[in-house]
């Protein structure tokens, strides 16, 4: 497939893709996917919806996670992970990058760069990854009213609301607002940052027939669980954030070590990727056919003949 032409182009909104998927029996699993490489890589896997994590798209720019960027800037990775997939794709909104009528910006800037959902969060900037300590959390009404303009703007977006409350409100706290979101018009709820299976089971329960979305980052507050463990304790969506960037960035980090020791790439040559599993992975022929079926010269066989 290139999403230049192919006779499998997704027609549906991103959105209807998404809650389809959703409709299905079993956990939608998502990871976490900081470009189109990876979100190829992650399809070929046999994936049918990805992540999109903003700690991931900052730290590839080599920034932190604390709110710096652009709405544009997201739309940017969106754009580029959409148009080589093909497949729904759940973006990270962050704080929603201001009030009610950004967040409205948000979401249409969004679904207009191809995503099929998105999550916003109670924090207040600065914010911070939801597995740090310290983070501020807004007026529960005040996110409220983020949710509603983001409902009020979206076209086909799916919407999660995401609450940072755990480590300070507690299950209540974290229930509370989540219900008060739902109210604002959030399609489903991510709670964050809970530490304990006690605690992923409370909140469904506390929150039935809910679609909850669970984060299963890794050297964060959350033990290790399986997608399966995760949609028996009663959550419909996994997402793994950034466990691509670090298992890329480890990668070339040893690769720069021996190039630096060794002048040269030869000791890392065999854990390359190819160039043959570069072009197939990326469709390089199939481009290549394309732009050959499109600009074939066509030489005139006679000279035209004034009308």
């Amino acid at each position: 497939m290139t999403y230049l032409v192919a006779d499998d182009l997704p027609n549906a909104p991103a959105g209807e893709r998404f809650r389809a998927l959703l409709a299905r029996p079993g956990i939608l699993q998502m990871p976490g996917a900081h470009n189109g490489q990876a979100g190829l890589q992650a399809k070929a896997a046999g994936f049918d919806a990805l992540y999109l994590s903003g700690a991931a798209m900052t730290a590839s720019m080599g920034i932190p996670d604390v709110g710096m960027i652009t709405v544009d800037e997201v739309c940017f990775f969106i754009r580029q992970i959409a148009r080589a997939t093909g497949l729904p794709l759940l973006a990270d909104g962050d704080t929603g990058y201001g009030e009610a009528l950004n967040v409205m910006h948000m979401v249409r800037s969004f679904e207009d760069a191809g995503a099929a959902a998105v999550h916003i969060e109670d924090q207040l900037l600065p914010k911070k990854c939801g597995h740090l300590n310290d983070k501020k959390l807004a007026d529960p009404h005040d996110m409220a009213a983020k949710i509603a303009a983001a409902r009020k703007a979206r076209r086909h977006l799916f919407i999660v609301a995401r609450t940072d409350a755990a480590a300070t409100e507690g299950i209540d706290g974290s229930v509370g607002r989540a219900k008060l979101f739902l109210e604002a018009g959030a399609d489903a709820i991510f709670p964050e940052a809970l530490t304990t299976a006690e605690m992923f089971k409370e909140v469904a329960a506390r929150l039935p027939g809910v679609p909850l979305l669970a984060n299963m980052t890794e050297f964060g507050r959350t033990p290790f669980f399986t997608a399966s463990e995760f949609e028996a304790m009663g959550y419909k969506m996994v997402i793994w954030p950034v466990s691509s960037l670090r298992i890329a960035n480890k990668a070339q980090a040893e690769l720069y070590a021996a190039l630096k020791r060794d002048g040269g790439t030869h000791s890392m040559v065999d854990r390359m990727q190819t160039r043959a599993e570069l072009y197939a992975t990326i469709g390089y022929h199939d481009y290549e056919a394309l732009d050959a079926s499109i600009v074939t010269t066509v030489i005139p066989q006679a000279m035209a003949q004034r009308s």
